[in-house]
């Protein structure tokens, strides 16, 4: 059976202080049995003159985030000379993350892929959100117009707030727990239902029964306020300069506080992982007892 990590055992702290350099590790086993692995000494640094970014300012205002996707800059606006270094400083972390990960995981080198890396120079605080999307309510990772059909989160965060304010996550029970409580209010999806998403441009791909669960587990914790209140859970800081990794569709995770934070998405086939069966697609199998992957409904 999976690792089932209490909230206050999820956090592991560890020394490292260099992204690039220092013995290769193997931590798949923390990361894939549900913990989040901290390093408050692991700082990103800026170039000079790269803190004026950290403004929110410089987003065009239609995305929370301002990414670099195929390298160039989303979400952002001002002079080119300006997106060029932006997109350079958002670069710079991308590569950091890989390396960092690349030396953590041995297990995963050559399978993981990397997605967006991105900047985010909103406060948590008071920015106006549908409880669907407020990510102060605990949930796991799940993305309705973007089907994973198994595949894992692989999350590299960094506080680069420049006030000396810490990150602040609540987080949750195991997934495994979850899945268990919430398994008698998921429903299967509709028959013909992810063609018909697919066919109207509402998804990328057709959402399999795995993503259709998946979505329900997101929704049902975080309209839950019962849940939200009551169930096992607990506060955890992260200050600036602390980086954190944490496979974010696993572990249920709330972000209540902070302001100026960088993320890197890594994607990884729960076929590469060190013990496959604490993916959650595999646990979600186990827990309803049927298969999960077929693309046909």
């Amino acid at each position: 059976m999976p690792h089932r990590p209490a909230p206050d055992d999820v956090l592991r702290t560890l020394d490292d202080a260099a992204w690039e350099h220092g013995a290769s590790t193997h931590l798949e086993h923390l990361v894939e049995g549900g913990h989040v692995l901290h390093f408050p000494r692991l700082a990103f640094a800026l170039h000079s003159g790269e803190e004026r970014f950290l403004d929110p300012a410089w987003s065009d205002g239609r995305s929370k985030n301002i990414s670099l996707r195929a390298g160039a800059v989303r979400g952002a606006r001002g002079r080119a000379e300006d997106l060029a270094a932006l997109a350079a400083m958002i670069g710079r972390y991308a590569a950091s993350a890989q390396s960092l990960v690349e030396r953590l995981f041995p297990k995963y080198r050559g399978k993981l892929r990397a997605g967006n890396a991105s900047l985010r120079p909103f406060a948590v605080e008071g920015r106006p959100s549908s409880w669907r999307k407020d990510d102060a309510r605990l949930h796991v990772d799940a993305f309705p117009s973007n089907p994973m059909a198994g595949t894992r989160l692989l999350r590299v965060f960094h506080n680069l707030n420049r006030d000396g304010k810490a990150r602040t996550w609540r987080v949750g029970e195991s997934f495994a727990d979850l899945a268990e409580r919430m398994a008698p209010r998921l429903r299967a999806p509709l028959p013909g239902s992810a063609r018909l998403l697919r066919l109207l441009g509402a998804t990328k791909a057709l959402r399999t029964p795995y993503d259709h669960m998946m979505l329900q587990l997101h929704d049902l914790a975080k309209a839950d306020l019962g849940y939200q209140r009551d169930a096992p859970q607990a506060t955890v800081d992260f200050a600036p300069g602390s980086t954190w990794v944490v496979f974010s569709d696993q572990v249920l995770h709330a972000v209540m506080r902070g302001q100026h934070m960088m993320e890197q998405t890594f994607y990884l086939d729960p076929g590469d992982q060190l013990v496959p069966g604490t993916a959650p697609l595999h646990v979600l199998e186990h827990t309803l007892g049927r298969g999960l992957l077929r693309r046909d409904a």
